[in-house]
């Protein structure tokens, strides 16, 4: 069965041994966190080892485990705990990928009743190897939560099938609440941060999941300070909108290691408002962009004002065209 790959540095990323060191420049103050208590934390990763799931909260590294683990949330990461990707900024181990685990769907649906989510993220590592890229079991997992935890909304942070022709219909077809596929950065650092994907093939990925069915809220993220400029991030924004793409995050690039792609520049939070104010003026209906913003951040939370907002922008548009049906 998978299991947390708790391996470090060259074993963990032996793709990367041979790179040089970068230099892991102190960190400002406003991305110091608190460090996990005991407690619920606690309790969410006992779970996780009773039922043998992976998260990509441990895998990632993320700096939000403390927090978002004390409040009991948790992202599950499922099609094991090994990629068959080497993207540059990533923690996530690399290698030849675990077996898939039958009973993954049911275990992790399981997680979610027993902790009594209202919202959950399920995520997974990119499965090149299989013949769906894993949609499959990414469908399987959406039908397992609605099972054991119908009150439960569903977002899928998947990835991006490429070269895998019906794996989005797949998923999609599984009426996820929100499909979230991460750009992760911008079009001219691609080769060099995300070297396995294709920046048109992402966009895509999206503009077909609202395609396919206009009420799964699409969702899309990308880290700062990997080399790009703001110009580019806005020219992003644009693309992503002509995808109708409803939800942008942004947060800021931290490195994992010394051979990951260094950090190029800290953004400052004056600097993610701005982005954050010119998102919602090019038509997001939500845009998360702090520093440390991440895809499945406070995720039930920003579902909710998601979900507020289209209702609101339903209403809006209505109203609008009552009134111009009023004055004809």
């Amino acid at each position: 069965m998978p299991s947390p790959n708790l391996t470090k540095g060259a074993e963990r990323h032996p793709e990367k041994r041979r790179n040089e060191d970068r230099p892991q420049p102190r960190r400002p103050d406003w991305l110091r966190v608190k460090a996990p208590q005991a407690g619920a934390f606690t309790e969410t990763k006992k779970l996780m080892r009773e039922l043998d799931l992976v998260t990509v909260c441990e895998e990632a590294a993320c700096p939000n485990i403390g927090e978002c683990w004390s409040q009991k949330h948790a992202t599950m990461m499922i099609l094991g705990s090994i990629c068959t990707r080497a993207c540059a900024f990533c923690n996530v181990a690399t290698g030849k990928p675990d077996q898939l685990d039958p009973h993954e769907p049911d275990n992790v649906a399981l997680a979610v009743a027993r902790l009594g989510l209202q919202h959950v993220v399920i995520t997974s590592v990119d499965r090149d190897d299989l013949s769906d890229g894993g949609a499959d079991h990414f469908a399987r997992t959406i039908k397992a939560i609605r099972i054991a935890s119908p009150v439960t909304t569903i977002e899928i942070l998947t990835p991006d099938f490429l070269r895998k022709p019906g794996a989005v219909e797949v998923v999609a077809a599984a009426r996820p609440d929100v499909f979230n596929h991460n750009m992760e950065t911008v079009e001219r650092l691609y080769k060099p941060i995300r070297p396995g994907a294709r920046y048109a093939h992402s966009l895509e990925v999206l503009r077909q999941v609202k395609a396919l069915d206009p009420t799964i809220f699409t969702k899309s993220g990308i880290m700062v300070g990997l080399g790009e400029s703001d110009e580019e991030v806005y020219q992003m924004m644009d693309h992503l909108r002509a995808a109708d793409v409803d939800f942008m995050t942004i947060g800021q690039y931290l490195q994992p290691t010394p051979k990951h792609a260094a950090v190029d520049r800290f953004v400052t939070p004056e600097q993610f408002t701005a982005y954050a104010e010119t998102g919602k003026k090019k038509g997001f209906l939500m845009m998360a962009s702090t520093p440390l913003t991440r895809s499945s951040y406070h995720a039930d939370a920003d579902f909710a004002q998601l979900r507020a907002q289209r209702l609101s922008q339903l209403s809006s548009t209505s109203d609008s065209q009552k009134s111009a049906h009023d004055n004809a």
